[in-house]
């Protein structure tokens, strides 16, 4: 195969990465509306919501992890909500491309925090990273009608 053959391949095959959606599975409506509420944590918790909202790699699924313990794949247009203890650091996690990407949030009993899981355009496949975002965004893109909360506990690898 030559290199324009080659370049048009890989051309094609991230187009077709790029396109789509892919999907996972999802709560209940009720289980959804109640955590679009943003409730206030537990004694002693702190609320994590992880959302995935990027134009690019509609068709693509990541997993995330929060404390390397798996929190759920993501699609494009998806939440997840975990407490975990206040007052300590938790390492929340994505796969990608060659290596997980990590982010650290030190959280505060009673608090919300809000993580965006977003696409990258990689060598092979797009590649998933993570930030932290307002609450204001964080809630502003969650509260949308057609981000949805998916199931947690189910990842691919």
């Amino acid at each position: 195969m030559n290199l324009k053959k080659v370049a048009l391949l890989a051309s094609v095959l991230g187009a077709l990465l790029l396109a789509g959606c892919a999907s996972v599975p999802m709560e209940s409506a009720q289980e959804n509306a109640k955590l679009k509420s943003f409730p206030a944590p537990q004694s002693n918790m702190a609320g994590l919501y992880i959302y995935r909202d990027s134009f690019g790699g509609k068709a693509l699924k990541k997993d995330v992890f929060v404390d390397s313990e798996c929190l759920g794949e993501t699609a494009d247009r998806v939440f997840f909500y975990k407490q975990v203890s206040g007052g300590k650091e938790h390492e929340i996690s994505t796969e990608s491309e060659f290596s997980d990407n990590k982010l650290s949030i030190f959280t505060e009993p009673g608090k919300n925090y809000f993580v965006r899981q977003y696409i990258k355009m990689g060598v092979f496949v797009g590649g998933a990273n993570l930030e932290t975002v307002s609450e204001e965004e964080g809630k502003r893109v969650i509260g949308k009608e057609d981000v949805q909360l998916a199931k947690s506990g189910i990842c691919s690898h």
